[in-house]
């Protein structure tokens, strides 16, 4: 039984591992906006925006990269749960559910081909970023900037996963997403420094996951960041295993 959910986690890995290959057009949808974010504001701000406090004379470029990297694998995180839907729809799901695998070993091999894909779209917009002027503050960091794309990767993925689990139509899910996204990208500090929020903003950026993934990527990245990179990874760990459990949770108790 434990190999048979250990190959359950793999086939539904390399399902989305050939999804995403035969998708060109999803890369490139999804790269489009952080793109366009990256180049309008990084070039347009450049000159005129100036910072205070931790980032006190960074270049915006360089300062806005880190975010849209983070804008990047949350796009394509929450959006992994359609997949979901889809399967209930085509009923998929419901042939895999009555194989004997556990259903945890479903959601895990969902989350994994989701962060697989997420790290992928993460590492396009990072070589993008190099070609536009952004400099990493040392090569070997971006190993750790993976690690972080990982974490924003798993936890969105896993939010995702659990929203979809309980929906039936994909118009409500991209709805309650959208809901979503915006709100988290914008609270997270992406475009400008949380510090520079109105007191309530900030206080409800503490709360935003993204916001710590977002500042361990500058950290990783450039060398900055407004909370110490330890408490960065730690808190956004936290919310990968709660969302990853919430996730398992909904799934495991869902109707096919």
């Amino acid at each position: 039984m434990k190999s048979n959910n250990i190959q359950a986690i793999y086939v539904m890995w390399l399902r989305d591992m050939k999804r995403l290959s035969r998708s060109k057009s999803r890369v490139f949808g999804t790269l489009m906006m952080p793109v366009f974010f990256l180049i309008s504001m990084g070039f347009g701000f450049r000159s005129g925006f100036s910072f205070s406090g931790a980032f006190k004379g960074a270049d915006y470029l360089d300062f806005l990269a880190p975010g849209m990297i983070a804008m990047a694998v949350l796009f394509n995180s929450m959006f992994a749960g359609l997949s979901v839907l889809q399967d209930k729809e085509f009923g998929f799901l419901k042939e895999i559910m009555v194989s004997p695998v556990k259903r945890w070993a479903i959601v895990l091999g969902r989350i994994a081909g989701g962060v697989t894909t997420a790290l992928f779209q993460g590492l396009l917009l990072l070589i993008i970023s190099l070609f536009l002027g952004f400099k990493v503050v040392n090569p070997w960091s971006i190993l750790l900037a993976f690690l972080f794309m990982f974490l924003i990767g798993l936890c969105f993925i896993s939010f995702g996963v659990a929203i979809a689990s309980k929906m039936e139509d994909t118009t409500g899910f991209s709805m309650i997403v959208q809901f979503i996204l915006f709100p988290t990208l914008f609270l997270s500090g992406a475009f400008s420094p949380t510090s520079s929020f109105p007191e309530i903003l900030r206080l409800l950026s503490f709360a935003d996951p993204l916001t710590y993934g977002v500042d361990g990527l500058r950290a990783s990245l450039i060398g900055v960041s407004q909370f110490p990179l330890i408490l960065n990874l730690l808190v956004l760990s936290a919310f990968g295993v709660f969302a990853v459990s919430l996730a398992s949770f909904l799934f495991i108790n869902t109707e096919s």
